[in-house]
């Protein structure tokens, strides 16, 4: 009598699964071909565009996009054709909007320029572009020399941090590799402000480039260095992890500075007063006079 109860009910158990899972498909697929999935038609790159080039007919093809449309994705050719790219774009990648330089801006360096920025052109040679390492899309400092006025006379000091290099020489391309490049001039990213230092900076002083790293836009209170505060060992402390430099330059010892000695007093004349009557007049003797 168990037996055949326990075989009934799990005989029912298989029949009401079965059903089910019958059921659960008949839903699912009628709910599946009343609501189609959402797709949307954008731009995306018909090939790898490169940075400063200007997007033409064949560079652009219409494709579907599931779900929305992506935040600034643009969708009408009209409104990418002739724009400069001012980012790299890959294939099949969408085309937004900041990824574009502005309509009516062309291509070249001067779309990849930010609204109120500029581009200031920079002179510099093997020691100044630091070997040549100073390349589109590194991060450098500006240092300036020249002298400074005061009684400390030459000086070194730090007139612009983290500042980005739009080209170098006529490729403004960035090189992931880093190789070194030679030439003669660079451009640096900078605003109108910084622009108007380094014009007169390039003309008064000499310019220095120093290399830092791009992950590293802490902008550091660095003091200027000049001539005497080097000589007489008051130099600013040196980066972290040179120890040894920092505490040779804590043992120099001090420039000892000779004061300048007043000159000596003229020596004693002998006078001699002669009086006449009412009438006094004073005389100057000289040594052959007194012998």
């Amino acid at each position: 009598m168990n037996r055949r109860f326990i075989s009934v009910l799990m005989f029912a158990f298989v029949v009401a699964g079965g059903a089910s899972m019958v059921l659960y498909k008949l839903v699912i697929g009628h709910v599946s071909a009343s609501a189609p999935a959402v797709t949307s038609s954008i731009l995306v790159a018909a090939k790898n565009l490169d940075l400063g080039s200007v997007i033409g007919d064949g560079d652009l093809r219409v494709t579907a996009w599931p779900g929305a449309v992506p935040d600034g994705a643009i969708v009408n050719m009209v409104d990418a054709i002739g724009r400069g790219i001012t980012a790299p774009i890959y294939a099949n990648e969408p085309i937004t909007v900041s990824r574009l330089g502005e309509k009516g801006a062309g291509g070249g360096l001067a779309a990849t320029i930010p609204p109120g920025m500029r581009a200031v052109a920079i002179r510099v040679n093997e020691i100044v572009g630091v070997a040549g390492f100073v390349v589109a899309g590194t991060h450098v400092d500006v240092l300036v020399s020249g002298n400074s006025g005061v009684s400390g006379g030459n000086a070194t000091t730090t007139l612009l941090q983290n500042i980005s290099v739009l080209s170098a020489g006529q490729d403004f391309k960035k090189d992931t590799e880093g190789k070194p490049i030679t030439v003669q001039v660079v451009n640096l990213l900078v605003t109108p402000e910084q622009a108007e230092m380094l014009s007169l900076a390039g003309s008064q002083m000499t310019i220095q480039l120093v290399l830092r790293n791009p992950l590293d836009a802490k902008v550091a209170a660095i003091p200027a260095v000049s001539l005497a505060s080097i000589f007489s060992g008051q130099a600013p402390p040196v980066a972290r992890g040179l120890q040894v430099s920092r505490s040779v330059a804590a043992k120099r010892p001090p420039v000892a500075v000779t004061p300048a000695q007043a000159p000596p007093p003229p020596p004693d004349v002998p006078r001699m007063e002669i009086i006449s009557g009412s009438n006094r007049t004073e005389v100057k003797l000289h040594r052959e006079d007194v012998r």
